[in-house]
């Protein structure tokens, strides 16, 4: 596969899952006019593909203007399928107090078109724990375990609940993840028995990663997953397995005209080690 795997549109924050027999890959949009470096994201994009090759792109089902309470910014998200809709986890600003906020999206195929599912936030910065950060709520990610969803999140503090079953909101309190250099970009996966908490580490920033036997905790930090990307100060996990093959989805600045605020998606496969670990990715 030749990276970066999209490269008519910039696109960053990767999130991805496997719905009869494709992978959907959901990013956001960079689009900052000429001149202008900074971030500058209004939509959500979806793109699909049987072999992890050839990706068909299905445009922008989601947009932060589908959120009504929302005035813009379309920050990382994690989309899951659960009870057969399809869930879109973001994070936008939220225009009550002009902090972020978590929203929700649904639809019932994986390339939507999708609509706020609650006409309001999810978890809004006042059910924070004491935080100053007006972007604490920052990169939500998902995972679904014993038919119960847990969900992390946040920028320099990571945050840890679970949601009730109907998706309206959080059935247990906010707890803090003590992670090391914490700084956004969280993303949650599964494995023969593990759990996986993978994050971007400093700034700027590699991809770190804890481990833990219990989606509650206590998680202990494991180590570097990848270096700091080309091109590009941040960077999103996204972790993945199709076809018999494990997968490590991130973003780097390496198309014309690229950088920390045009960046792309990339994949390499990934390996485990026969103690659980994640070897190193290599990107490439």
């Amino acid at each position: 596969m030749a990276n970066p795997i999209v490269r008519h549109v910039y696109t960053a924050d990767p999130t991805a899952l496997v719905h009869e027999g494709r992978v959907y890959l959901f990013t956001g949009h960079d689009e900052p006019p000429p001149g202008v470096d900074d971030y500058v994201m209004h939509d959500w994009q979806c793109f699909s593909s049987g072999d992890m090759l050839q990706w068909q792109d299905h445009g922008s089902p989601l947009s932060a203007a589908d959120f009504k309470w929302a005035s813009g910014d379309a920050y990382a998200s994690k989309v899951i399928c659960y009870h057969d809709k399809f869930y879109w986890f973001v994070a936008v600003t939220n225009s009550a107090d002009s902090k972020s906020a978590v929203g929700v999206a649904v639809a019932d195929v994986p390339y939507g078109p999708y609509q706020d599912a609650l006409g309001r936030p999810l978890i809004t910065h006042d059910m924070l724990p004491a935080n100053d950060n007006p972007k604490a709520n920052l990169d939500p990610t998902v995972l679904l375990h014993d038919d119960r969803l847990y969900i992390c999140w946040g920028h320099q503090t990571c945050y840890s609940s679970r949601l009730n079953e109907a998706v309206t909101g959080l059935d247990a309190s906010i707890q803090t993840i003590a992670l090391p250099q914490f700084s956004e970009g969280a993303h949650l996966h599964e494995r023969d028995g593990w759990f996986y908490l993978s994050y971007g580490y400093g700034m700027p920033e590699q991809v770190a990663y804890a481990m833990s036997r219990d989606i509650a905790g206590p998680w202990n930090f494991t180590g570097i997953l990848n270096d700091v990307p080309e091109n590009c100060e941040t960077n999103r996990p996204c972790v993945l397995h199709f076809a018999g093959k494990d997968y490590f989805f991130y973003h780097n600045g390496a198309l014309p005209g690229g950088g920390s605020h045009r960046r792309s998606v990339c994949v390499n496969e990934l390996f485990y080690e026969e103690d659980g670990t994640m070897r190193k990715v290599i990107m490439k």
